[in-house]
């Protein structure tokens, strides 16, 4: 009895659960706007022009996501402006190709890191740059310093 004791608990113990998250609705994240995205369809005279599209897909374990954003859609799926209707209440999406379903604003995206780094980044490029550049244009006015003394 002992015995089954043990290799109950230990088998509690040592057993792996997996584990993911079950989505409330499909949505999409634009320019740090959350959308749902509904059954409602958007006829082709209504789209007006691209806006965007799904560029990462958030974690399953944890509901992490940054930047364009999608739980529902691959990667690629496009954005489009409605016509007559503001980006900051509805757009829509690409669900198939030349089939449109309107997303309508549900809440402001949560922080992540991620957003601050993909903001910064082209600066710190740049950055990065004018530093090789005026690190190169020391080495060389040096050389030229030194080959002008002798």
């Amino acid at each position: 009895m002992k015995k089954i004791i043990l290799f109950f608990l230990l088998n509690l113990l040592f057993t792996a659960s997996a584990q993911g998250l079950s989505w409330a609705y499909p949505f999409v994240v634009w320019e740090g706007n959350v959308y749902e995205v509904t059954d409602e369809e958007v006829s082709k005279n209504d789209i007006e022009k691209e806006i965007g599209q799904v560029k990462t897909i958030p974690n399953d374990m944890t509901g992490d996501y940054f930047g364009n954003a999608s739980n529902a859609f691959p990667k690629g799926t496009k954005y489009y402006k409605i016509n007559n209707s503001k980006t900051d209440i509805t757009i829509a999406v690409e669900v198939k190709k030349n089939h449109w379903n309107k997303a309508i604003y549900s809440h402001d995206a949560p922080f992540h890191w991620m957003n601050l780094l993909m903001k910064l980044l082209p600066f710190l490029g740049v950055g990065l740059v004018v530093f090789l550049l005026f690190v190169f244009l020391a080495k060389l006015k040096k050389k030229v310093t030194f080959k002008a003394n002798i």
